[in-house]
């Protein structure tokens, strides 16, 4: 049997953010897939379902330096945004 090629980023509630950072990493050259449970998907759909992320195991801490800058921007606008209220 071979080798899964890919292997599993991080696992987010919303198939919205999942989006967004898979359009993150493959601006940065990094395939991506999504997988998100197909019940998820139906007429009824969670809009915070579990979605997971996978990326090739060869990128995988590119990805992570990546997703922590990304988490960490995101972080601070919301802490600036709370500090002009």
């Amino acid at each position: 049997m071979d080798e899964m090629k890919f292997t599993q980023l991080v696992e987010v509630l919303g198939r919205w953010k999942a989006e967004i950072i898979e359009s993150l990493l493959k601006n940065e050259g990094i395939d991506v897939v999504l997988v998100q449970d197909s019940i998820s998907n139906s007429t009824y759909g969670n809009p915070f379902a579990p979605v997971q992320i996978f990326v090739p195991k060869e990128a995988i801490q590119q990805a992570r330096e990546l997703l922590e800058t990304f988490e960490d921007e995101m972080e601070e606008e919301n802490d600036d945004e709370e500090d002009s209220e």
